[in-house]
């Protein structure tokens, strides 16, 4: 059975930086995407980051240039660094993957989810 756990997240000051792990079972992240995702309260959940199993990464508008997505694939876990974090950044951050190789967008798209993890960012 496919599992995700994130972790990494909590309170920091604007302009700090985190870095949030997202650890995967049964889920190869040299094959598959993960991709990272956030939800603020009241919002839809977006896109942040995606890795494919080529080790593309791909990034939403706002995280380039601040995010990074990478992985190690001896943990099988993708990371997301996160730098000149910003109020508008708080939200719940959660990893995912498909059932499927492919990537994209849109969250509706992503079969396997981890239970997300706080950040907050204040001013």
């Amino acid at each position: 059975q496919v599992q995700l756990v994130e972790s990494g997240g909590g309170l920091v000051q604007a302009g700090g930086s985190l870095r949030l792990s997202c650890a995967a079972a049964a889920r190869n992240v040299s094959t598959y995407v993960v991709a990272w995702f956030r939800q603020a309260p009241g919002k839809e959940r977006e896109f942040v980051a995606a890795i494919d199993g080529g080790a593309r990464r791909s990034y939403a508008d706002s995280a380039k240039g601040r995010f990074t997505v990478s992985r190690d694939i001896a943990k099988n876990t993708v990371y997301l660094r996160m730098n000149n974090l910003k109020p508008e950044d708080t939200a719940v951050y959660y990893c995912a993957t498909r059932r499927s190789v492919l990537g994209g967008t849109n969250y509706q798209n992503y079969d396997y989810w981890g239970q997300g993890t706080q950040v907050t960012v204040s001013s």
